[in-house]
């Protein structure tokens, strides 16, 4: 992270015997009202990670009576004894270096996509699920693009209308569902808000959990959404209502252990799904 320091001569005298290939450049940014902001170099950010596990420092950190430092994950796992000097650690906070952390702020890592927003140091991944700008992974099988979710819509309209296992909607509506279980993902498009949906079905001994998620950040111009699916065969119906669509940035293809619709393997006729569902927006 890039910044400047108002004595860049006395902070690069200071630094010489750091070796190049460890000066990642960091800026801080000190705020108040009507506080002057300076900015900063830091040319090892390595002294704002945890020295046992190497993570981003958070908050809260701990120190021992020697002044070394573990972050609150590290603690527990030392059984509270310092690996440096054995002296007891975890119950005495570092209130210096976390008001350091406190007043460093790093551009979100989607800046080269567009966000003009700077993140609390070690707060990225949090920033990350949240931003408008992630990356959102297109979920036809063997497509490697990835773009914003905004993107992502153009994307998959332009490069696969054709997809035979997708289908167009409109939020609050009920509409049919047919997909092969051998297919495992149905890529839904909503007309209106130009979002992508999947129906996933995941086939296991007992029968197939079908789930529905939306490609896209938990940011709030997306929205929020609850679905109904339900299927039905010879008089029996199985019904799931969510009052949540999980938002997702790529599929995993990995079992859910909740959220889902679960369909008897006594109830399967083969290989095909008719299902109804209705998607409808929170907000």
């Amino acid at each position: 992270m890039a910044g400047e320091a108002e004595n860049s001569d006395e902070v690069n005298g200071s630094s010489s015997s750091i070796p190049t290939s460890q000066k990642r450049k960091r800026s801080s940014v000190s705020s108040g009202d009507g506080a002057k902001k300076r900015s900063l170099m830091l040319l090892d950010s390595d002294l704002l990670d945890c020295p046992i596990c190497f993570e981003p420092l958070t908050i809260p950190i701990f120190q021992c009576d020697n002044g070394h430092l573990a972050c609150s994950s590290c603690c527990p796992k030392l059984s509270n004894k310092c690996p440096a000097c054995a002296s007891p650690i975890g119950d005495k906070r570092c209130r210096a270096m976390e008001n350091v952390l406190e007043s460093i702020f790093i551009p979100c890592p989607n800046a080269k996509m567009g966000c003009t927003k700077n993140v609390s140091y070690g707060k990225e991944s949090t920033h990350l699920i949240q931003c408008s700008f992630s990356l959102c992974s297109c979920p036809v099988v063997n497509c490697r693009y990835a773009g914003s979710y905004k993107n992502l819509s153009d994307h998959y309209c332009l490069t696969h209308p054709d997809s035979e296992c997708s289908d167009c909607f409109i939020c609050g509506l009920s509409f049919s569902v047919q997909t092969n279980i051998s297919d495992k993902i149905l890529v839904l498009w909503e007309y209106k808000k130009h979002l992508l949906f999947t129906v996933e079905c995941f086939e296991e001994t007992y029968g197939v959990n079908v789930a529905v998620s939306c490609i896209a950040p938990c940011a709030p111009e997306v929205g929020e959404f609850s679905y109904n699916l339900s299927y039905t065969v010879n008089g029996h119906t199985v019904t799931y209502e969510s009052p949540e669509v999980k938002r997702v940035l790529q599929v995993s293809g990995q079992t859910p252990q909740a959220n889902f619709m679960l369909i008897p393997r006594s109830l399967l006729r083969g290989d095909l799904l008719k299902m109804k569902l209705c998607i409808k927006s929170r907000s």
